[in-house]
């Protein structure tokens, strides 16, 4: 049998082996072409009465990362076009037959009587980890790399091919929906102490393994689909899922606020199916999974975080005719903690690390970070004190800058100061070669301006990273007016090499995620200052979509810290550039009570050595008025924390700043984690329609001030009835 998608051999054992390695990509995903060709394999095996049963596997390093979303999009664009010519009813049902052919293909493995066992190795998630969990035996290697799981829900999805019912069968019906909640990939160690695989071996001999199952007497019936299996957590309708299933809606609308409907219909699917038998249980699930795949919330959540962000990771802004830089070695002036966690995630990237601080001391100091972080891995058993060995050997501290001179790209992390960033800036020069690139990881202050002290303007260029370094995602790549492409190229090939997601915006103050970030942050201090209870504003924060309310983010990042911007901005701008609200609340706290946040324990928050943090009850005696909660509109509170950052986001492209719009919704997400469901910024804004947009901006400037006003771009995009990727389309790869 000859597959363009597969390899089918059966062994002298009885036992056909599908070898799933697809020709020109480097990971299999499933297609539509993928499916046919499964299908006939199984028809196959099961009209050989020569065959016993078949193992499926991979040719590749990984099994595979699921469907090709691509695939997907497909079922939306037949149902616009049927919509127009067959009517609702026709395009809806054969959106509906389309969207569940995986689950039915599935379930047909399932049920076709002759065992079938995956043999997995590296990454099996989404729709694999459903082929696999549709298997009737699961062998999983024990190399490092594997991971298995089903992050669906975290573009907007949920696990539509019979991931739901299945894995809400195996396990316990709470630690089922954690699980699915959550979307993490899992080691092969914790899928198996989970019930989710039977067996774990080495990844040379895991096709051995499932073939001993079945030799073993194996056989090819699910154990739902047997008289004695009982349901793993009882009946639905029982004391245990009576404790369970309220428990659930609780936890379910306390970490989605209800904004998330992947979220609620995995709940829906779980509930319901676990009532019904198997076949019945999958069709609802698909129903599900059908009214899912049409919602704006999943279009705009696999648009940004995974078409997108996969074309960023890609280099879709990488000057396409400058070679690939081969960064073996990067220079890190400063050791405080941005520059001893650079140091860390470039270590751990392979890359070799010349760590520089004013003393022997304080370098090493900033070293200590790197044994810190990896001593915790280890204690999580995600490490070995080999890796940290490893890591540990390949960073340099010291204060001597000639260390310097082998270097391939410089990051300067020194204190937000000009003059103390000229001075580091002009020693490296020094000593490095005429070809290093030189970047800046500066959080407000112009890259432009920086480069003044530099030599070769045209060679500097912004890195700018986000605290905790090892755990954010994104890095701003910001473009002085003289940077050069040779810059650019070498930027992004560093942030691709130590796996984080790079966005390219043009030089400004606050660049873009500090200046969307700091509109939120003050519109909290305005709504306290206009009287509203401390705890409604971050609760309210929270159901827009945001991760943390505003108060508490200006903990974490300093309340002195957003004093002294102020005060710069008041400084350079003059007194109107500043609210006059936020000056007061930030006043009262920093320089009359010295409250500077987590730092010093005490901000917004109080925070004990023992306990959670608590809201500073000396909050309401900075109210001069204290509104009566039941009298405020919470929809409006959650428009104006979001409207505030959209509204931002359209003025940096307006000012040219950003010019992607992907770049925008993605960093928009991964910075400051503005509304995931919505998309990001500038989604949000055409999800709504500039034009609607508008007027929620007019509405609330009338209400609330100037500051909301929708800048012209919008006015000019709502007049003529544009969207942003309309408007600034991103150029497609060739």
């Amino acid at each position: 049998m000859t597959f363009q998608n597969f390899t089918f051999e059966t062994g002298s054992d009885g036992i056909a082996l599908l070898t799933w390695d697809m020709p020109g990509r480097s990971m299999n995903v499933i297609t539509q072409e993928v499916m046919a060709e499964l299908e006939a394999a199984i028809d196959a095996v099961v009209k050989d009465p020569a065959v016993k049963g078949c193992v499926i596997t991979s040719g590749k390093e990984n099994f595979s990362g699921g469907a090709d979303l691509a695939m997907l999009e497909g079922f939306s664009r037949q149902y616009a076009k049927m919509l127009k010519t067959d009517g609702e009813e026709k395009a809806a049902q054969a959106f509906f037959d389309g969207s569940r052919k995986l689950s039915q293909l599935y379930r047909k493995l399932e049920t076709c009587g002759k065992p079938f066992a995956a043999a997995v190795s590296g990454v099996c998630l989404g729709g694999a980890f459903e082929l696999a969990l549709a298997c009737h035996y699961r062998v999983v290697s024990d190399a490092p790399k594997t991971r298995v799981g089903l992050p669906e829900v975290k573009i907007g999805l949920f696990p539509g091919a019979g991931g739901t019912t299945r894995v809400s069968r195996l396990m316990q019906t709470g630690d089922a929906l954690q699980m699915l909640f959550k979307g993490d990939q899992l080691t092969a160690q914790a899928a198996k102490s989970m019930g989710l695989v039977h067996e774990i071996a080495p990844a040379g001999e895991i096709v051995a393994k499932a073939k001993a199952w079945m030799l073993a007497g194996g056989k090819g019936v699910a154990p739902w689909d047997t008289k004695e299996w009982r349901l793993p957590s009882g009946k639905v309708f029982s004391p245990t899922g009576m404790m369970t299933w309220p428990a659930a809606n609780a936890i379910y609308r306390r970490e989605t606020m209800d904004n998330y409907p992947a979220a609620k219909a995995i709940l829906h699917a779980a509930y319901e199916g676990l009532q019904l038998p198997m076949d019945l249980a999958l069709q609802v699930e698909s129903r599900w999974f059908a009214k899912i795949l049409r919602s704006k919330e999943a279009a705009a959540m696999i648009r940004s975080l995974f078409v997108s962000m996969g074309d960023l990771n890609k280099g879709a802004r990488r000057p396409k005719d400058i070679a690939p830089s081969k960064i073996k070695k990067v220079g890190i002036l400063g050791a405080g903690f941005m520059g001893a966690s650079i140091g860390y995630v470039t270590a751990a990237a392979g890359i070799d690390v010349v760590l520089i601080d004013r003393d022997q001391e304080s370098a090493d100091k900033g070293k200590d970070l790197s044994h810190k972080l990896m001593t915790g891995q280890i204690s999580r058993g995600r490490a070995k004190t080999a890796d940290r060995d490893a890591l540990l050997a390949r960073i340099t501290a010291t204060p001597d800058y000639a260390a310097l001179a082998d270097c391939d790209l410089i990051v300067e992390a020194v204190f937000e100061d000009r003059a103390v960033k000229a001075d580091v800036t002009k020693k490296a020069e020094a000593v490095i070669g005429k070809h290093v690139v030189f970047a800046s990881n500066t959080s407000t202050l112009p890259i432009t301006s920086l480069a003044e002290s530099f030599s070769r303007p045209d060679d500097f260029i912004g890195i700018h990273f986000f605290s905790p370094v090892e755990r954010m995602l994104l890095v701003e790549v910001i473009m002085g007016k003289k940077t050069g492409d040779k810059a650019l190229a070498m930027a992004l090939d560093y942030v691709r090499a130590i796996k984080k997601t790079p966005i390219v915006v043009n030089d400004t103050r606050g660049f873009y995620a500090n200046r969307c970030v700091l509109n939120y942050i003050r519109e909290g201090h305005i709504m306290l200052d206009e009287g509203v209870p401390p705890a409604m504003i971050e609760n309210t924060a929270r159901m827009a979509g945001m991760p943390v309310g505003p108060l508490s983010l200006n903990d974490e990042v300093g309340v002195d810290l957003g004093w002294k911007i102020l005060q710069a901005a008041k400084k350079d701008l003059g007194p109107s550039a500043v609210n006059p609200s936020e000056e007061r609340i930030l006043d009262a706290l920093y320089t009359k009570n010295g409250r500077m946040g987590r730092k010093n324990g005490k901000g917004f928050y109080d925070y004990p050595e023992k306990g959670a943090k608590k809201l500073w009850p000396g909050l309401l005696d900075l109210q001069s008025v204290k509104l009566d909660p039941d009298t405020l509109d919470v929809e409006e509170m959650k428009q104006r924390f979001l409207t505030t950052q959209a509204n931002e986001a359209a003025r940096t492209v307006e000012e040219g700043v950003v010019t992607d719009p992907r770049e925008a919704d993605v960093g928009s997400i991964l910075g400051f984690g503005f509304a995931p469901f919505t998309g990001g910024t500038l989604s949000y804004i055409d999800g709504m329609g500039a034009k609607a947009f508008a007027a929620q901006c007019e509405r609330l400037a009338a209400k609330y001030g100037e500051r909301f006003k929708p800048c012209a771009l919008i006015v000019d995009m709502a007049a003529k009835g544009e969207t942003f990727y309309g408007r600034f389309a991103p150029a497609k790869a060739a």
